[in-house]
């Protein structure tokens, strides 16, 4: 807590090449903090924090409405166009204890392109890679963040039909985290309400952990 009445959520972007971890940063943001575009390489090649504006009348707690402030920590994707898995889980590890090793990590999203099916092996290298970097009880400080949703409603999937017709990978996935996923059209620039609409998603994640923190302590070497 930042305040009898302030809250600050700390929040790590993981994913692939392309999925949209920068842009999906930027859109928690508010910002253009994070350098996102196009590429037929890896764009993002060290982490970096950004921090948003205070956010008001975005939730209540013990009977309070208490204002928001987000920090986003955006990685280098894995695998990596031009890093190793053991360099970009080095840098992230550092990153994190850096950032977040005295006020603790809220969660980590997993960004996954809603348009892409999720292969088992990428699926099993990228779970053992967030455990690598979380520890034993990465489930419960990680939720999947979906981009590219426009492209799912334009072949006419609600996020029901979708995961309806998700893959026994996904769906295995997801319930592995608890079921805690969220649908962000990345593509383009989110409204003030859209964006408090997602913030609300992630702060009932958060209190479902009753507001317990990662601590990241034992990332420091």
């Amino acid at each position: 807590m930042a305040g009898s009445n302030e809250m600050t959520i700390n929040l790590v972007i993981l994913g692939g090449t392309q999925t949209g971890k920068s842009a999906a940063g930027n859109s928690l943001l508010g910002s253009s903090d994070f350098e996102s575009h196009l590429s037929p390489s890896s764009v993002t090649t060290s982490c970096s924090l950004g921090r948003s504006c205070r956010i008001s009348r975005i939730i209540r707690r013990n009977g309070c409405e208490l204002a928001v402030r987000v920090r986003v920590l955006d990685t280098p994707s894995y695998p990596h166009s031009d890093l190793s898995k053991e360099q970009v889980r080095d840098m992230v590890r550092s990153a994190l204890a850096h950032h977040f090793g005295e006020e603790g990590l809220h969660l980590a999203l997993l960004v996954l392109r809603a348009d892409l099916p999720v292969c088992p092996d990428e699926n099993d290298h990228t779970i053992q890679f967030i455990q690598e970097l979380l520890g034993p009880t990465w489930k419960h400080f990680t939720a999947v963040l979906f981009t590219h949703t426009d492209k799912t409603e334009e072949a006419g999937f609600s996020e029901e039909e979708y995961l309806h017709s998700a893959s026994s990978t996904l769906l295995s996935l997801l319930s592995s985290v608890q079921h805690k996923y969220i649908f962000l059209d990345n593509q383009k620039s989110i409204i003030k309400e859209e964006r408090a609409i997602i913030l609300r998603k992630l702060l009932n994640f958060i209190r479902q952990n009753n507001y317990q923190v990662l601590q990241l302590q034992h990332s420091k070497k």
